[in-house]
Protein backbone atom coordinates (compact mmCIF):
# COMPACT_ATOMS: atom_id res chain seq x y z
CA UNK A 1 0.00 0.00 0.00
CA UNK A 2 1.89 3.10 -1.24
CA UNK A 3 1.67 6.00 1.52
CA UNK A 4 1.66 9.82 0.68
CA UNK A 5 2.21 12.54 2.99
CA UNK A 6 0.88 16.00 3.07
CA UNK A 7 1.40 18.81 5.85
CA UNK A 8 1.69 22.33 6.93
CA UNK A 9 -0.76 25.02 5.65
CA UNK A 10 -0.97 23.94 2.46
CA UNK A 11 1.26 21.20 0.82
CA UNK A 12 0.04 19.03 -2.25
CA UNK A 13 0.69 16.05 -2.93
CA UNK A 14 -0.11 15.27 -6.53
CA UNK A 15 -0.92 11.52 -7.48
CA UNK A 16 -3.08 12.67 -10.48
CA UNK A 17 -3.05 10.89 -13.94
CA UNK A 18 -5.70 13.31 -15.87
CA UNK A 19 -4.92 14.72 -19.18
CA UNK A 20 -3.94 17.88 -20.14
CA UNK A 21 -5.72 20.76 -21.71
CA UNK A 22 -5.76 19.31 -25.53
CA UNK A 23 -8.83 19.90 -27.52
CA UNK A 24 -11.06 17.07 -28.45
CA UNK A 25 -9.92 16.77 -32.00
CA UNK A 26 -6.66 15.43 -31.17
CA UNK A 27 -8.10 12.00 -29.91
CA UNK A 28 -9.52 9.60 -32.34
CA UNK A 29 -12.95 9.32 -33.18
CA UNK A 30 -15.10 7.59 -30.55
CA UNK A 31 -18.67 6.58 -30.43
CA UNK A 32 -21.33 9.13 -30.27
CA UNK A 33 -24.57 8.98 -28.24
CA UNK A 34 -27.36 11.13 -29.03
CA UNK A 35 -28.24 12.97 -25.65
CA UNK A 36 -31.39 12.21 -23.88
CA UNK A 37 -31.45 15.82 -21.93
CA UNK A 38 -32.86 19.13 -23.93
CA UNK A 39 -32.94 22.40 -22.77
CA UNK A 40 -34.68 25.75 -24.67
CA UNK A 41 -31.99 28.56 -25.23
CA UNK A 42 -33.45 31.78 -26.37
CA UNK A 43 -36.63 29.66 -27.26
CA UNK A 44 -35.05 27.46 -29.27
CA UNK A 45 -34.88 23.59 -28.62
CA UNK A 46 -31.24 22.32 -28.17
CA UNK A 47 -29.53 18.56 -27.06
CA UNK A 48 -27.04 19.24 -24.15
CA UNK A 49 -24.37 16.80 -24.63
CA UNK A 50 -21.48 15.95 -22.63
CA UNK A 51 -18.09 15.66 -24.07
CA UNK A 52 -17.12 12.06 -23.87
CA UNK A 53 -12.78 10.69 -24.16
CA UNK A 54 -12.15 11.42 -27.92
CA UNK A 55 -14.85 12.49 -29.45
CA UNK A 56 -14.70 15.72 -31.80
CA UNK A 57 -16.65 18.12 -33.45
CA UNK A 58 -16.84 16.90 -36.57
CA UNK A 59 -17.90 12.91 -34.94
CA UNK A 60 -20.52 15.33 -32.89
CA UNK A 61 -22.08 16.97 -35.65
CA UNK A 62 -21.87 13.95 -37.93
CA UNK A 63 -24.04 11.80 -35.23
CA UNK A 64 -26.63 14.86 -34.78
CA UNK A 65 -26.58 15.34 -38.21
CA UNK A 66 -25.96 19.17 -38.08
CA UNK A 67 -22.61 20.98 -39.34
CA UNK A 68 -19.78 21.99 -37.20
CA UNK A 69 -20.53 25.95 -37.46
CA UNK A 70 -24.52 25.12 -36.06
CA UNK A 71 -21.97 23.94 -33.32
CA UNK A 72 -20.24 26.89 -32.99
CA UNK A 73 -23.05 29.14 -33.34
CA UNK A 74 -24.49 28.26 -29.98
CA UNK A 75 -20.94 27.24 -28.73
CA UNK A 76 -18.33 30.30 -29.82
CA UNK A 77 -16.06 29.90 -27.36
CA UNK A 78 -15.14 26.46 -28.82
CA UNK A 79 -13.55 28.17 -31.46
CA UNK A 80 -10.34 29.30 -29.29
CA UNK A 81 -10.64 26.55 -26.40
CA UNK A 82 -11.43 23.67 -28.58
CA UNK A 83 -13.40 20.77 -26.72
CA UNK A 84 -12.94 19.26 -23.35
CA UNK A 85 -13.80 16.14 -21.85
CA UNK A 86 -17.46 16.12 -19.94
CA UNK A 87 -18.18 19.50 -21.21
CA UNK A 88 -21.12 20.67 -21.54
CA UNK A 89 -21.69 21.71 -24.77
CA UNK A 90 -25.80 22.51 -26.88
CA UNK A 91 -26.80 20.85 -29.97
CA UNK A 92 -29.69 22.21 -31.65
CA UNK A 93 -32.18 19.72 -33.06
CA UNK A 94 -32.08 19.06 -36.80
CA UNK A 95 -35.90 21.16 -37.06
CA UNK A 96 -33.62 23.80 -35.22
CA UNK A 97 -30.45 23.72 -37.85
CA UNK A 98 -33.26 23.35 -41.11
CA UNK A 99 -34.96 25.93 -39.75
CA UNK A 100 -31.93 28.75 -39.10
CA UNK A 101 -30.76 27.93 -42.73
CA UNK A 102 -33.76 28.67 -44.09
CA UNK A 103 -33.85 31.97 -42.16
CA UNK A 104 -30.75 33.06 -43.01
CA UNK A 105 -30.75 36.84 -43.74
CA UNK A 106 -29.42 38.82 -46.89
CA UNK A 107 -26.48 40.23 -46.52
CA UNK A 108 -26.20 43.44 -45.40
CA UNK A 109 -23.23 46.32 -43.82
CA UNK A 110 -23.86 46.11 -39.98
CA UNK A 111 -21.99 47.50 -36.96
CA UNK A 112 -19.32 45.68 -35.77
CA UNK A 113 -20.06 45.05 -32.77
CA UNK A 114 -17.24 43.75 -30.07
CA UNK A 115 -17.76 40.66 -28.32
CA UNK A 116 -16.56 39.98 -24.41
CA UNK A 117 -13.22 38.33 -24.60
CA UNK A 118 -12.82 34.95 -23.24
CA UNK A 119 -10.08 33.59 -21.73
CA UNK A 120 -8.18 29.76 -21.53
CA UNK A 121 -11.00 28.64 -19.16
CA UNK A 122 -13.58 29.56 -20.67
CA UNK A 123 -14.21 32.89 -18.45
CA UNK A 124 -15.13 35.68 -19.66
CA UNK A 125 -12.70 38.38 -19.22
CA UNK A 126 -13.98 41.77 -16.87
CA UNK A 127 -13.89 44.71 -18.98
CA UNK A 128 -10.90 46.36 -18.17
CA UNK A 129 -10.95 49.49 -16.21
CA UNK A 130 -10.36 52.45 -18.31
CA UNK A 131 -8.00 54.83 -16.15
CA UNK A 132 -7.03 58.18 -16.94
CA UNK A 133 -2.65 58.58 -17.18
CA UNK A 134 -0.99 61.73 -17.28
CA UNK A 135 2.08 60.78 -19.58
CA UNK A 136 5.55 62.58 -18.90
CA UNK A 137 5.34 64.84 -22.25
CA UNK A 138 2.51 67.14 -21.18
CA UNK A 139 -0.11 66.25 -23.66
CA UNK A 140 -3.65 65.80 -22.91
CA UNK A 141 -4.16 62.72 -20.82
CA UNK A 142 -5.60 59.69 -22.22
CA UNK A 143 -7.31 56.41 -20.97
CA UNK A 144 -5.45 53.44 -20.53
CA UNK A 145 -6.68 49.90 -19.71
CA UNK A 146 -6.23 48.23 -16.43
CA UNK A 147 -6.75 44.78 -15.72
CA UNK A 148 -7.30 43.54 -12.36
CA UNK A 149 -5.61 39.95 -11.80
CA UNK A 150 -7.53 36.81 -10.82
CA UNK A 151 -5.41 34.46 -8.82
CA UNK A 152 -5.16 31.80 -11.53
CA UNK A 153 -3.93 34.15 -14.22
CA UNK A 154 -0.72 34.56 -15.18
CA UNK A 155 1.62 36.44 -17.41
CA UNK A 156 0.72 34.55 -20.87
CA UNK A 157 -2.75 34.22 -20.32
CA UNK A 158 -3.48 38.04 -19.71
CA UNK A 159 -1.25 38.88 -22.30
CA UNK A 160 -2.99 36.15 -24.62
CA UNK A 161 -6.20 37.91 -23.88
CA UNK A 162 -5.47 41.56 -24.60
CA UNK A 163 -3.61 40.55 -27.70
CA UNK A 164 -0.33 41.69 -26.77
CA UNK A 165 3.64 40.38 -25.90
CA UNK A 166 4.34 39.77 -22.29
CA UNK A 167 7.14 42.05 -22.42
CA UNK A 168 5.10 44.69 -23.93
CA UNK A 169 2.90 44.34 -20.10
CA UNK A 170 6.15 43.95 -18.06
CA UNK A 171 7.78 47.06 -19.53
CA UNK A 172 4.47 49.29 -19.24
CA UNK A 173 4.46 48.07 -15.27
CA UNK A 174 8.41 48.12 -14.69
CA UNK A 175 7.96 44.52 -13.67
CA UNK A 176 11.46 43.17 -12.70
CA UNK A 177 9.71 39.60 -13.12
CA UNK A 178 6.74 37.12 -13.97
CA UNK A 179 5.20 37.19 -10.63
CA UNK A 180 2.49 38.67 -9.88
CA UNK A 181 -0.23 39.73 -6.75
CA UNK A 182 -3.78 38.25 -6.49
CA UNK A 183 -5.87 41.02 -7.21
CA UNK A 184 -2.79 42.96 -9.14
CA UNK A 185 -3.88 45.93 -11.41
CA UNK A 186 -2.37 46.11 -14.62
CA UNK A 187 -1.30 48.37 -17.13
CA UNK A 188 -2.34 46.81 -20.43
CA UNK A 189 -0.75 48.28 -23.81
CA UNK A 190 -1.89 49.12 -27.14
CA UNK A 191 -0.70 46.37 -29.38
CA UNK A 192 3.02 47.40 -29.88
CA UNK A 193 2.56 50.38 -27.07
CA UNK A 194 4.39 50.40 -23.93
CA UNK A 195 3.04 53.20 -21.41
CA UNK A 196 2.40 54.30 -17.77
CA UNK A 197 3.76 53.53 -14.61
CA UNK A 198 3.52 49.99 -12.48
CA UNK A 199 -0.14 49.74 -11.00
CA UNK A 200 1.17 47.87 -7.95
CA UNK A 201 4.74 46.16 -7.32
CA UNK A 202 5.12 42.68 -7.76
CA UNK A 203 4.96 40.14 -4.81
CA UNK A 204 5.26 36.18 -4.56
CA UNK A 205 1.72 34.58 -5.47
CA UNK A 206 0.79 30.84 -6.47
CA UNK A 207 1.97 29.82 -9.84
CA UNK A 208 -1.23 27.36 -11.23
CA UNK A 209 0.62 23.86 -11.59
CA UNK A 210 0.07 21.86 -14.33
CA UNK A 211 -0.31 18.52 -14.27
CA UNK A 212 1.09 16.11 -17.15
CA UNK A 213 -0.11 12.71 -17.58
CA UNK A 214 1.19 9.72 -16.07
CA UNK A 215 3.08 11.63 -13.70
CA UNK A 216 3.29 12.10 -9.74
CA UNK A 217 4.52 15.32 -8.75
CA UNK A 218 4.66 17.51 -5.60
CA UNK A 219 2.91 20.72 -6.32
CA UNK A 220 3.61 22.99 -2.91
CA UNK A 221 1.13 26.34 -2.50
CA UNK A 222 1.90 28.76 -0.05
CA UNK A 223 -1.07 30.18 2.09
CA UNK A 224 -2.98 32.79 0.38
CA UNK A 225 -4.15 36.02 2.70
CA UNK A 226 -5.59 38.09 -0.39
CA UNK A 227 -9.18 38.89 -0.59
CA UNK A 228 -10.39 36.79 -3.03
CA UNK A 229 -12.52 37.95 -6.19
CA UNK A 230 -16.49 37.97 -5.18
CA UNK A 231 -16.66 34.56 -7.91
CA UNK A 232 -14.20 33.00 -5.31
CA UNK A 233 -15.86 34.05 -2.23
CA UNK A 234 -19.29 32.13 -3.13
CA UNK A 235 -17.21 29.11 -3.03
CA UNK A 236 -18.85 27.86 -0.29
CA UNK A 237 -22.11 29.61 1.21
CA UNK A 238 -22.55 27.19 4.67
CA UNK A 239 -21.80 29.94 7.94
CA UNK A 240 -17.89 28.58 8.80
CA UNK A 241 -16.49 29.54 11.64
CA UNK A 242 -13.62 28.07 12.31
CA UNK A 243 -13.56 28.28 16.25
CA UNK A 244 -12.59 25.41 18.08
CA UNK A 245 -9.55 23.88 15.95
CA UNK A 246 -7.65 24.83 12.67
CA UNK A 247 -5.55 21.78 12.53
CA UNK A 248 -6.97 18.64 10.30
CA UNK A 249 -5.16 15.39 10.53
CA UNK A 250 -7.19 13.32 8.12
CA UNK A 251 -6.30 9.87 6.28
CA UNK A 252 -7.37 9.13 2.86
CA UNK A 253 -7.61 5.85 1.30
CA UNK A 254 -7.95 5.00 -2.21
CA UNK A 255 -7.19 2.55 -4.81
CA UNK A 256 -5.70 5.07 -6.95
CA UNK A 257 -3.27 2.26 -8.76
CA UNK A 258 -0.66 5.24 -8.99
CA UNK A 259 1.95 3.11 -10.21
CA UNK A 260 0.63 0.78 -12.36
CA UNK A 261 0.08 1.68 -16.36
CA UNK A 262 -3.67 2.24 -15.79
CA UNK A 263 -4.23 4.22 -12.48
CA UNK A 264 -7.71 4.87 -11.66
CA UNK A 265 -9.18 7.68 -13.18
CA UNK A 266 -12.38 7.64 -11.49
CA UNK A 267 -10.30 7.80 -7.53
CA UNK A 268 -7.99 9.98 -8.71
CA UNK A 269 -10.72 12.23 -10.25
CA UNK A 270 -12.03 11.99 -6.57
CA UNK A 271 -8.32 12.80 -5.44
CA UNK A 272 -8.11 15.88 -7.22
CA UNK A 273 -11.44 17.13 -5.91
CA UNK A 274 -9.64 16.37 -2.35
CA UNK A 275 -6.88 18.20 -3.01
CA UNK A 276 -8.68 21.00 -4.06
CA UNK A 277 -10.49 20.95 -0.93
CA UNK A 278 -7.61 21.42 1.21
CA UNK A 279 -6.45 24.20 -0.88
CA UNK A 280 -9.57 25.77 0.19
CA UNK A 281 -9.70 24.91 3.74
CA UNK A 282 -6.11 26.70 3.44
CA UNK A 283 -7.70 29.76 2.51
CA UNK A 284 -9.74 29.33 5.42
CA UNK A 285 -7.11 29.39 7.87
CA UNK A 286 -6.83 25.64 8.55
CA UNK A 287 -4.00 23.79 8.34
CA UNK A 288 -4.64 19.78 6.82
CA UNK A 289 -1.86 17.04 7.38
CA UNK A 290 -3.17 14.97 4.65
CA UNK A 291 -2.24 11.02 4.75
CA UNK A 292 -2.60 9.45 1.29
CA UNK A 293 -2.61 5.32 1.12
CA UNK A 294 -2.85 3.54 -2.35
CA UNK A 295 -4.66 0.66 -1.27
CA UNK A 296 -4.24 -1.05 -4.21
CA UNK A 297 -0.42 -1.24 -3.72
CA UNK A 298 0.54 -4.66 -1.65
CA UNK A 299 3.61 -3.28 -0.62
CA UNK A 300 2.43 -2.00 2.39
CA UNK A 301 -0.42 -2.83 4.62
CA UNK A 302 -2.15 0.18 6.69
CA UNK A 303 -1.61 -0.38 10.19
CA UNK A 304 -3.42 0.93 13.64
CA UNK A 305 -0.34 2.90 13.84
CA UNK A 306 -1.14 4.52 10.67
CA UNK A 307 -4.39 5.78 11.83
CA UNK A 308 -4.03 6.27 15.68
CA UNK A 309 -3.45 10.07 14.91
CA UNK A 310 -6.01 10.84 12.63
CA UNK A 311 -9.39 12.82 13.17
CA UNK A 312 -11.18 11.35 10.35
CA UNK A 313 -10.44 8.56 7.57
CA UNK A 314 -11.77 9.23 3.96
CA UNK A 315 -12.04 5.43 2.82
CA UNK A 316 -11.48 2.81 1.06
CA UNK A 317 -14.31 2.15 -0.88
CA UNK A 318 -15.25 -1.57 -0.84
CA UNK A 319 -17.37 -2.56 1.81
CA UNK A 320 -14.79 -5.33 2.39
CA UNK A 321 -12.48 -2.85 2.63
CA UNK A 322 -13.89 -0.26 5.01
CA UNK A 323 -14.77 -2.89 7.46
CA UNK A 324 -11.02 -4.19 7.87
CA UNK A 325 -10.06 -0.54 8.15
CA UNK A 326 -12.94 0.10 10.80
CA UNK A 327 -11.07 -3.30 12.78
CA UNK A 328 -7.72 -1.13 12.55
CA UNK A 329 -9.18 2.39 13.39
CA UNK A 330 -9.69 3.37 17.34
CA UNK A 331 -13.37 4.58 18.10
CA UNK A 332 -12.36 8.05 18.49
CA UNK A 333 -11.87 8.48 14.77
CA UNK A 334 -14.41 8.55 12.58
CA UNK A 335 -14.45 6.43 9.44
CA UNK A 336 -16.19 7.76 6.21
CA UNK A 337 -17.08 5.59 3.38
CA UNK A 338 -16.95 8.30 0.28
CA UNK A 339 -18.83 6.49 -2.77
CA UNK A 340 -19.82 2.68 -2.01
CA UNK A 341 -23.99 2.89 -1.44
CA UNK A 342 -23.83 -0.56 0.02
CA UNK A 343 -21.64 -0.06 2.48
CA UNK A 344 -24.71 1.52 4.62
CA UNK A 345 -24.91 -1.64 6.23
CA UNK A 346 -21.51 -1.27 8.46
CA UNK A 347 -23.46 1.36 10.01
CA UNK A 348 -24.79 -1.57 12.18
CA UNK A 349 -22.17 -2.17 15.35
CA UNK A 350 -19.59 0.57 13.91
CA UNK A 351 -19.93 3.76 16.24
CA UNK A 352 -17.65 5.62 14.44
CA UNK A 353 -19.00 4.73 10.84
CA UNK A 354 -20.15 7.28 8.22
CA UNK A 355 -22.22 6.68 5.11
CA UNK A 356 -21.63 9.72 2.72
CA UNK A 357 -23.50 8.46 -0.45
CA UNK A 358 -27.16 8.47 0.89
CA UNK A 359 -28.77 5.12 0.35
CA UNK A 360 -31.68 4.40 -2.02
CA UNK A 361 -34.22 3.78 0.87
CA UNK A 362 -33.83 7.55 1.88
CA UNK A 363 -34.53 8.36 -1.96
CA UNK A 364 -37.35 6.35 -2.29
CA UNK A 365 -38.99 7.65 1.62
CA UNK A 366 -38.28 11.12 0.28
CA UNK A 367 -40.42 10.56 -3.14
CA UNK A 368 -43.15 9.40 -1.27
CA UNK A 369 -42.87 12.40 1.38
CA UNK A 370 -43.13 14.71 -2.07
CA UNK A 371 -46.10 13.20 -3.24
CA UNK A 372 -47.76 14.17 0.19
CA UNK A 373 -46.63 17.60 0.43
CA UNK A 374 -47.93 17.85 -3.32
CA UNK A 375 -51.23 16.21 -2.73
CA UNK A 376 -54.84 18.18 -3.19
CA UNK A 377 -57.97 16.37 -1.71
CA UNK A 378 -59.10 16.14 -5.94
CA UNK A 379 -55.90 14.55 -6.66
CA UNK A 380 -55.63 10.54 -7.54
CA UNK A 381 -52.40 8.87 -6.34
CA UNK A 382 -51.07 5.42 -8.06
CA UNK A 383 -48.59 3.27 -7.83
CA UNK A 384 -47.45 0.73 -10.77
CA UNK A 385 -45.95 -2.27 -10.61
CA UNK A 386 -45.05 -5.26 -12.95
CA UNK A 387 -47.47 -8.05 -12.58
CA UNK A 388 -45.48 -11.63 -12.08
CA UNK A 389 -42.38 -10.16 -11.96
CA UNK A 390 -40.10 -11.32 -8.71
CA UNK A 391 -40.52 -7.75 -6.09
CA UNK A 392 -36.84 -6.70 -6.51
CA UNK A 393 -35.16 -4.59 -2.72
CA UNK A 394 -36.05 -1.46 -4.50
CA UNK A 395 -39.95 -2.84 -5.48
CA UNK A 396 -40.22 -3.86 -1.69
CA UNK A 397 -38.43 -0.21 -0.07
CA UNK A 398 -40.52 2.03 -2.38
CA UNK A 399 -44.08 0.16 -1.36
CA UNK A 400 -42.56 -0.33 2.10
CA UNK A 401 -41.91 3.58 2.30
CA UNK A 402 -45.56 4.38 1.41
CA UNK A 403 -47.30 1.97 3.30
CA UNK A 404 -45.28 3.18 6.85
CA UNK A 405 -45.51 7.03 5.69
CA UNK A 406 -49.58 6.57 5.68
CA UNK A 407 -49.78 7.76 1.65
CA UNK A 408 -53.28 6.69 0.19
CA UNK A 409 -53.14 5.36 -3.07
CA UNK A 410 -54.40 2.95 -5.55
CA UNK A 411 -51.72 -0.37 -6.21
CA UNK A 412 -52.24 -1.01 -10.00
CA UNK A 413 -50.37 -3.97 -11.81
CA UNK A 414 -50.35 -4.78 -15.06
CA UNK A 415 -47.79 -6.91 -17.38
CA UNK A 416 -46.22 -5.16 -21.01
CA UNK A 417 -47.63 -8.37 -22.60
CA UNK A 418 -51.59 -7.06 -22.16
CA UNK A 419 -50.76 -4.01 -24.58
CA UNK A 420 -53.21 -1.44 -24.84
CA UNK A 421 -56.13 -3.03 -23.59
CA UNK A 422 -54.32 -1.97 -20.53
CA UNK A 423 -55.96 1.59 -21.08
CA UNK A 424 -59.46 1.42 -20.25
CA UNK A 425 -59.09 0.01 -16.32
CA UNK A 426 -56.30 2.77 -16.01
CA UNK A 427 -58.56 5.16 -16.65
CA UNK A 428 -61.24 4.01 -14.37
CA UNK A 429 -58.81 4.61 -11.34
CA UNK A 430 -57.85 8.39 -12.70
CA UNK A 431 -59.16 11.27 -12.38
CA UNK A 432 -60.25 14.07 -14.62
CA UNK A 433 -60.48 16.58 -12.33
CA UNK A 434 -57.62 16.50 -10.57
CA UNK A 435 -53.49 15.79 -10.64
CA UNK A 436 -52.80 12.13 -11.24
CA UNK A 437 -49.72 11.27 -9.39
CA UNK A 438 -48.12 8.38 -10.47
CA UNK A 439 -45.30 6.80 -8.79
CA UNK A 440 -43.64 4.02 -10.69
CA UNK A 441 -42.38 1.31 -8.14
CA UNK A 442 -39.74 -1.04 -10.83
CA UNK A 443 -36.38 -0.71 -12.08
CA UNK A 444 -37.07 -2.65 -15.28
CA UNK A 445 -36.87 -0.18 -18.22
CA UNK A 446 -39.59 -2.04 -20.80
CA UNK A 447 -42.23 -1.87 -17.54
CA UNK A 448 -41.22 1.42 -16.91
CA UNK A 449 -40.87 2.43 -20.62
CA UNK A 450 -44.40 1.21 -21.52
CA UNK A 451 -45.78 3.09 -18.73
CA UNK A 452 -44.37 6.27 -20.08
CA UNK A 453 -45.85 5.53 -22.87
CA UNK A 454 -49.42 5.02 -21.71
CA UNK A 455 -49.13 8.06 -19.68
CA UNK A 456 -48.32 10.22 -22.74
CA UNK A 457 -51.15 9.27 -24.14
CA UNK A 458 -53.85 10.06 -21.42
CA UNK A 459 -51.76 13.41 -21.36
CA UNK A 460 -52.96 13.84 -25.10
CA UNK A 461 -56.05 13.01 -23.58
CA UNK A 462 -56.65 15.70 -21.48
CA UNK A 463 -55.79 13.35 -18.06
CA UNK A 464 -53.53 15.79 -15.86
CA UNK A 465 -50.38 13.21 -15.40
CA UNK A 466 -47.30 14.01 -13.00
CA UNK A 467 -44.58 11.39 -12.97
CA UNK A 468 -42.51 10.61 -9.53
CA UNK A 469 -39.72 7.50 -10.46
CA UNK A 470 -36.78 6.46 -8.67
CA UNK A 471 -33.80 7.86 -10.05
CA UNK A 472 -32.47 5.14 -12.08
CA UNK A 473 -35.14 5.86 -14.47
CA UNK A 474 -32.62 8.83 -15.92
CA UNK A 475 -30.42 6.14 -17.19
CA UNK A 476 -32.87 4.41 -19.54
CA UNK A 477 -32.24 4.85 -22.97
CA UNK A 478 -35.12 3.47 -24.38
CA UNK A 479 -37.48 6.45 -22.88
CA UNK A 480 -37.59 9.68 -24.86
CA UNK A 481 -36.41 12.61 -23.10
CA UNK A 482 -39.91 14.51 -24.08
CA UNK A 483 -41.69 12.33 -22.22
CA UNK A 484 -39.96 13.33 -19.02
CA UNK A 485 -40.91 16.74 -19.58
CA UNK A 486 -44.41 15.74 -21.03
CA UNK A 487 -44.64 14.06 -17.50
CA UNK A 488 -43.49 16.30 -15.43
CA UNK A 489 -41.18 13.75 -13.73
CA UNK A 490 -40.10 13.88 -10.65
CA UNK A 491 -36.63 12.37 -9.69
CA UNK A 492 -35.48 12.30 -5.76
CA UNK A 493 -31.69 12.13 -5.95
CA UNK A 494 -28.52 11.62 -4.01
CA UNK A 495 -26.52 13.72 -6.07
CA UNK A 496 -27.39 16.32 -8.26
CA UNK A 497 -25.16 18.96 -9.80
CA UNK A 498 -26.95 22.43 -10.24
CA UNK A 499 -24.84 24.13 -12.86
CA UNK A 500 -26.37 27.07 -12.55
CA UNK A 501 -25.37 27.36 -8.58
CA UNK A 502 -22.99 30.17 -8.02
CA UNK A 503 -20.66 28.00 -5.84
CA UNK A 504 -20.41 25.41 -8.78
CA UNK A 505 -18.96 27.82 -11.15
CA UNK A 506 -16.44 28.75 -8.83
CA UNK A 507 -15.42 25.54 -7.97
CA UNK A 508 -15.17 24.95 -12.00
CA UNK A 509 -12.87 27.93 -12.58
CA UNK A 510 -10.94 26.41 -10.21
CA UNK A 511 -10.44 23.42 -10.83
CA UNK A 512 -9.73 24.29 -14.37
CA UNK A 513 -7.29 26.69 -13.43
CA UNK A 514 -5.63 24.24 -11.62
CA UNK A 515 -6.17 20.76 -13.52
CA UNK A 516 -6.47 21.96 -16.99
CA UNK A 517 -9.04 20.03 -17.35
CA UNK A 518 -13.12 19.19 -16.20
CA UNK A 519 -14.10 17.91 -13.13
CA UNK A 520 -15.95 14.87 -12.95
CA UNK A 521 -18.70 13.41 -10.39
CA UNK A 522 -16.00 12.42 -8.73
CA UNK A 523 -14.26 15.26 -8.07
CA UNK A 524 -16.98 17.12 -6.60
CA UNK A 525 -17.66 13.80 -4.38
CA UNK A 526 -14.28 14.02 -3.03
CA UNK A 527 -14.37 17.78 -2.65
CA UNK A 528 -17.99 17.54 -0.81
CA UNK A 529 -16.89 15.06 1.80
CA UNK A 530 -13.16 16.33 2.56
CA UNK A 531 -15.02 19.75 3.23
CA UNK A 532 -17.74 18.60 5.05
CA UNK A 533 -16.41 16.59 7.39
CA UNK A 534 -13.08 18.25 7.34
CA UNK A 535 -15.16 21.62 8.64
CA UNK A 536 -16.90 19.67 10.64
CA UNK A 537 -14.44 18.83 12.92
CA UNK A 538 -12.99 21.90 13.07
CA UNK A 539 -15.87 23.93 14.36
CA UNK A 540 -16.69 21.27 16.96
CA UNK A 541 -13.58 19.34 17.81
CA UNK A 542 -13.48 16.45 19.02
CA UNK A 543 -17.24 16.39 19.80
CA UNK A 544 -18.11 16.89 16.21
CA UNK A 545 -19.90 13.86 16.08
CA UNK A 546 -22.80 14.88 18.66
CA UNK A 547 -22.88 18.51 16.02
CA UNK A 548 -23.62 16.97 12.77
CA UNK A 549 -26.70 14.22 13.90
CA UNK A 550 -29.71 16.21 12.03
CA UNK A 551 -27.71 19.07 10.86
CA UNK A 552 -28.57 19.88 6.98
CA UNK A 553 -25.62 20.90 4.84
CA UNK A 554 -25.60 22.12 1.34
CA UNK A 555 -22.53 21.16 -0.43
CA UNK A 556 -21.92 21.62 -4.25
CA UNK A 557 -23.35 17.94 -5.57
CA UNK A 558 -24.32 16.48 -2.23
CA UNK A 559 -26.66 17.19 0.93
CA UNK A 560 -25.23 16.14 4.02
CA UNK A 561 -28.17 15.33 6.47
CA UNK A 562 -26.37 12.88 9.33
CA UNK A 563 -28.76 10.83 11.32
CA UNK A 564 -27.44 8.41 14.22
CA UNK A 565 -28.37 5.17 13.81
CA UNK A 566 -29.57 3.27 17.01
CA UNK A 567 -27.92 0.44 16.10
CA UNK A 568 -24.69 2.18 15.63
CA UNK A 569 -22.84 4.76 13.04
CA UNK A 570 -24.66 7.60 11.31
CA UNK A 571 -26.19 7.75 7.70
CA UNK A 572 -26.51 9.99 5.12
CA UNK A 573 -30.17 11.05 4.83
CA UNK A 574 -29.92 14.37 2.24
CA UNK A 575 -31.37 14.34 -1.23
CA UNK A 576 -32.04 16.38 -3.85
CA UNK A 577 -35.22 16.54 -5.87
CA UNK A 578 -35.21 17.96 -9.72
CA UNK A 579 -37.95 18.43 -12.19
CA UNK A 580 -38.38 18.20 -15.69
CA UNK A 581 -40.16 20.92 -16.76
CA UNK A 582 -42.25 21.64 -19.72
CA UNK A 583 -39.82 24.05 -21.26
CA UNK A 584 -37.06 20.92 -21.66
CA UNK A 585 -35.41 22.45 -18.17
CA UNK A 586 -34.43 20.26 -15.84
CA UNK A 587 -34.62 22.56 -12.32
CA UNK A 588 -33.83 21.66 -8.91
CA UNK A 589 -36.84 22.11 -5.92
CA UNK A 590 -35.17 23.64 -3.24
Amino acid sequence: MKRFMMTGAMTIIMAICLPSAATAQEYENAPVSISKEKVRVDGKVCYSHIVQPKQTLYSIAKAYNVTVDDIYALNPSLKDNGLKQNQIILIPTQQEAVRKEAAQPQKKEVKKVEEPAVNNIGEKVEKPVEKKVEKKSGKKAEKQKIHIRKWYEDLDVIAENYGVTVEAIMKANNLTGRKLTNRQKLIIPEPGETVGTPASEPADTIKTPVLQPDTLAVQELPHVTDTLAPADSAMMQEEEIFIRKDTVNATLILPLKASSENPSRNNMDFYSGVLLAVYDMAEKGVSTRLEVFDSADPAKEITEEDLEESDVVIGPVSVSDLGRVLGKTPEKTMVVSPLDPRAESLAEGHRNFLQAPTPHKAQYEDIVCWIKEDWQPADTVLIFTEKGAAPTDAVRQIKAAADSSGLVYIPFSYSILEGRDVMDPLKATMTLTGVNRVLIASESEAFVNDVVRNLNILIHEKYNVVLYAPSKIRSFDTIEVENFHNTSLHVSLGYYIDYEDPRVKAFLLKYRALYRTEPTQFAFQGYDVTRYFASQYTKAGKSWKESIDGNEVEMLQSTFLLRKQPSGGYMNNGTRRIVYDNGYSIKRIK
